[in-house]
This record gives C-alpha cells, sequence and structure tokens, in this order.
C-alpha cells in the first residue's frame, strides 16, 4: 500500500520531532543540573524576594501542573504541522535551555522560602522534584520561559474552546512556579522578558531580511537610535528605572527597522496581525503610534472615495465601510474591524515605499478590485503611503495620464494628503515603466 504524501509529511516530522527530543531531552538534564551543583558550590549567591511575596500561599496541589510542562514539552513537538515550524520550535527551546543556563552562571540567586512538608501524591511528587533540583537555578526561570514557548505553539493548533483551556492551563503552570514556593517573583519576570525575547528573535513564520537603507530611513534609525540611548541610560542611571529598558529596547528595534531590517521588525502576516511576541516587545512603541494616530486624525476624515469605490483613509478602528481593505501599515494590528476581505502588505511609516513595493502592492489592490466593488486601502493617517499606492493604481489602470493628474485627483477628495519629492520620485519611475510596457511591442 503507498502512503500518501500527507502520510509520509507527518511520518517525517514525526521522525524529525523524536530527534529534536533526543537532543533537547539530555542536553536539558545535563545543562540544568551541572549548573545547579556548580551553583550550589558558590560563595557570591544571593537573592531578590519583594516584601510582598511572603503573604504568597504554599499550594501543595500546584506541583500537577508544575511537572505537567514535562509532558506538553514532549508533545509539543509533535504537533507542528511544517518543517519550519517544527525547526524553529526545536531552536527555540534550544536557546531557552542555553541562555537560562547562562543567567543562572552570570546571576546567580537563590530560593529563600523554605517548603512545608507535604504527604501524599503532592509530597511524592515534591520528593522527585528534590532528588533533581536545588534551588539555585532561578533567574530567568526556564519554567516560565518553556511555559509561554510551548503555549504559543500549542494555541497555533487548537480551536477557540480548546485554545482557552489551553491558555488556562498554561497560566497556571506559571502560577506554580509561585505557589509551590519554587521561584521567587523576579525569576517569573525575567523568565517572561527572556521568553519573549526568544520567540521574537526566533520567529516560526516569515525570516529577517536586510536591505540597503534610503538616507532619509537612516536619518530615521539614528533618532530611534537616540532615543532608545536616552531610555536606556535614564535605566542605568537609576537603580528602579529597569522598566525604562523595555522603551529602549523597542525603539531600538524600530531603529533597526529603519537600519535596513524594514517591516520584519514588526513581524505582520497578509491577514494583519502582528506576531504576539512582537506586540509585547515593541508594545511603547505600538502604544505610542496609536496615540499619535488619534491625535493628529481628530480632523481627518476616516475614508474619502478617489475613484469609482476606490477610498483612500486611515488605519481603521473598528467599522470598515468598504467590502475589502488594503492594508499598508507595518505598526498597526488588526483587532476587530469586520470586513468581508482584509489584505495586509506592511510599509514602513515616513519613508517613500521602493518601486518594487509599489509594483506589489498595485499588483494585490487590482485583485482585491477584482473580487469586491469597493476597496479601502489605508496607512496609519491615509496622507501618504497609501495615497501612494493609489496614485500608482491610478496611473497603472489609465485613470491618469500623469503623476501629477493622479496626484491632483487625490488631494481633491483628500486635501490633507503630503506626499514628498521621495514619493513624487518613486511615482515618476513607475510612470516610465508603464510607459515603456505600453510602447514595446
Amino acid at each position: 500500500m503507498v502512503e500518501s504524501p500527507l502520510m509520509q509529511n507527518k511520518c517525517s516530522l514525526w521522525k524529525q520531532g523524536l530527534c529534536w527530543l533526543v537532543l533537547l531531552g539530555p542536553l536539558f538534564f545535563f545543562s540544568y543540573g551541572q549548573v545547579n551543583q556548580f551553583t550550589a558550590t558558590r560563595h557570591d549567591v544571593g537573592s531578590v524576594v519583594l516584601g510582598w511575596e511572603h503573604a504568597i500561599p504554599f499550594m501543595p496541589w500546584t506541583i500537577v501542573p508544575y511537572w505537567s510542562i514535562d509532558l506538553l514539552y514532549g508533545i509539543s513537538l509533535f504537533i507542528c504541522t511544517s518543517k519550519q515550524e517544527l525547526t524553529r520550535h526545536g531552536w527555540r527551546l534550544l536557546a531557552a535551555s542555553l541562555i537560562a543556563c547562562l543567567g543562572f552562571l552570570l546571576f546567580p540567586l537563590r530560593y529563600t522560602f523554605i517548603r512545608p512538608e507535604t504527604q501524599g501524591m503532592f509530597g511524592w511528587l515534591f520528593q522527585q522534584l528534590e532528588q533533581f533540583d536545588l534551588p539555585y537555578n532561578q533567574a530567568p526561570s526556564l519554567h516560565i520561559i518553556l511555559t509561554w514557548l510551548l503555549w504559543l505553539r500549542f494555541r497555533q493548533h487548537l480551536g477557540k474552546g480548546a485554545g482557552l483551556l489551553s491558555g488556562a492551563w498554561f497560566l497556571l503552570i506559571a502560577a506554580s512556579v509561585i505557589t509551590t514556593w519554587q521561584h521567587h517573583v523576579i525569576d517569573v519576570i525575567s523568565g517572561f522578558v527572556v521568553g519573549v525575547m526568544i520567540s521574537y528573535v526566533i520567529p516560526v513564520e516569515g525570516r529577517w531580511r536586510w536591505r540597503r537603507p534610503s538616507a532619509h530611513a537612516l536619518l530615521l534609525a539614528m533618532k530611534y537610535c537616540a532615543g532608545g540611548m536616552v531610555f536606556l541610560l535614564a535605566a542605568l542611571w537609576r537603580s528602579q528605572g529597569f522598566i525604562l529598558l523595555w522603551p529602549a529596547v523597542a525603539l531600538l528595534v524600530v531603529a533597526a527597522g529603519y537600519a535596513g531590517l524594514g517591516v520584519s521588525v514588526f513581524q505582520k502576516d497578509k491577514n494583519g496581525e502582528l506576531s504576539l511576541s512582537a506586540r509585547w516587545l515593541l508594545f511603547p512603541c505600538l502604544a505610542g503610534a496609536w496615540l499619535s494616530k488619534k491625535w493628529f486624525s481628530r480632523r481627518i476624515a476616516l475614508s474619502n472615495v478617489i475613484y469609482d469605490g476606490m477610498a483612500l483613509g486611515r488605519f481603521p478602528d473598528n467599522t470598515v465601510a468598504q467590502a475589502a481593505v488594503l492594508d499598508l501599515t507595518a505598526e498597526f494590528h488588526k483587532i476587530s474591524c469586520r470586513t468581508k476581505c482584509w489584505e495586509a502588505y506592511p510599509m514602513m511609516d515616513l519613508v517613500a515605499p521602493e518601486i518594487q513595493s509599489i509594483r506589489q502592492a498595485v499588483a494585490r489592490l487590482r485583485r482585491l478590485r477584482q473580487g469586491h466593488k469597493s476597496v479601502l486601502v489605508c496607512c496609519a493617517l491615509g496622507l501618504s503611503r497609501s495615497a501612494t499606492v493609489v496614485a500608482a493604481w491610478l496611473l497603472n489602470e489609465g485613470h491618469a495620464r500623469s503623476v501629477t493628474q493622479a496626484v491632483a485627483l487625490i488631494k481633491s477628495r483628500r486635501p490633507q494628503v503630503v506626499l514628498t519629492p521621495a514619493h513624487i520620485q518613486v511615482l515618476e519611475r513607475f510612470s516610465r515603466e508603464l510607459q515603456c510596457h505600453q510602447v514595446s511591442p
């Protein structure tokens, strides 16, 4: 009997998952155990305990969800549906073990609470834990890092109901590191930060790409970098200023986007959704962009029809009058906008798009127009990125004979449009390409 390609693919993924498990399992037990034993011999091990932590109750039954992560760890390597997903997930788990152990060596901490004696099945589970674990591998909590990484995989493959149950269980696992008196709060916070960083740096979908930036993009990168350095210095200046590291990192990551990494820093997919890791990591910048949009759009219409159902507008918050949306923002996440069709083609803000991006955006816009009578082309405010693409579409469809005519038509419908000389230049180049194609035999 000949196996179907689907079964062959599943068998191949299961074999690869088994290989990852054979690699990761022994590596985890060896590295984690050796680091724990080594730290137990050191004399420079301190502790960081917040005053209110003494009020956290010891809950013996939560040792069950605490232990369950071992089973979920193994299962996660067999639920991936593509080689890329499995490979990226495997690298994430490998990075989690190595980075956590490095943290244990560089910042040794000790858990200080003495756990009460527990009887019965829960007591037996604690005894098994104590045979392997010593109270030294604390920050960042590897348990929390793995909880985050495993939950990301399970939520990807579960329906709404099962996803909610899974989320509740993983939340219980995260809480169990506190209620079993295994970790202090600082370990949990640092573990969550490291987990988000790992899942961001090793994305399951997409990849990192670098392209030579324009002079204007480099100038913006320098400005974002300067802002990030200001927050970084402020965080280092005050002992309690560690929270300022968050906006510092977010600004530096966006700076890297303008320096050549482009829209990949936002990890936005074709459906208009930013990855959960990007939303957490870049939250200070994303919140700033949202507040800026709210402020500057006070006196700007949500959208304006430019030509025969083709509308130009700002990123919608909830309702969309048009049947389809071409979303050109890289920095906004589609939340609850109800529309029949939403397609994203992210572009960086404040810089003129490249000619290749114009071509691809116009091609996508043409496909949307074939199936829908009305389409909204939007960016943050509907003034530059979206206006450029709509102008190119007008030229491509023959609704405007020149860039000047296309821009004039758009500004007559939406007067606030702002197109810099760089935007006009790329449109002129696009127009010349169209003319060459029309003339060529």
